[in-house]
């Protein structure tokens, strides 16, 4: 009986594989895994009671539970009253006003002077790969660099190349004292080009 179940069992993977060998897409490979989410992965196998989640994701409570802030309750609510017609090409626009006020004051000079633009996308990575887009597009030194700090996510330099930037790094963290590297930024922002 287990020999016959592990035939089938073959048989459909060997089936699988040469369903997947004609795929228009077979020739892709995966992503590799993001390092920080290895930290995620060894706090879920982790069987010690104490543990405590230190990888990237949401604050938690003493249970290791997600902790939801006040203002993100109050958010919700919120929310939970606006329309939801479609918000336009570049957003809603009373987002994208309160997120420039919150951005760089409510008195700002060039808010007062009605000289910055904004638009509101999805996510941080969709909010990279649209500002780099733009630049590609817009920003007359054709030649320019995109200065990536490190460490950073790894998408951060796929989506710079991918949008056609080269980049350079720059320091930020002091990992040998767990600190912010204030003159090491400074030092390789100090040599980054002028344009």
């Amino acid at each position: 009986m287990l020999s016959k179940h592990i035939a089938q069992r073959m048989n459909r993977v060997v089936a699988q594989q040469q369903v997947r060998q004609f795929s228009l897409w077979s020739f892709m490979e995966a992503a590799p895994p993001d390092p920080i989410f290895k930290v995620n992965d060894a706090f879920k196998s982790d069987k010690n009671p104490k543990k405590q989640l230190l990888g990237v994701g949401a604050y938690r409570c003493d249970n290791n539970k997600p902790y939801i802030l006040e203002s993100v309750i109050e958010a919700e609510k919120r929310i939970m009253n606006m329309d939801h017609e479609y918000a336009g090409i570049d957003g809603i626009q009373s987002f994208r006003e309160n997120a420039l006020k919150l951005a760089y004051g409510p008195n700002h000079v060039a808010l007062q002077g009605k000289r910055v633009a904004s638009c509101q996308s999805l996510s941080g990575t969709g909010s990279l790969r649209l500002g780099l887009d733009f630049l590609r597009d817009w920003y007359p030194n054709k030649k320019a660099k995109v200065y990536v700090a490190d460490p950073t996510w790894p998408t951060h330099k796929g989506i710079a190349g991918r949008a056609g930037w080269e980049f350079e790094s720059y320091r930020y963290y002091d990992k040998p004292n767990k600190a912010f590297d204030l003159n090491g930024m400074l030092e390789d922002l100090d040599k980054a080009d002028d344009e």
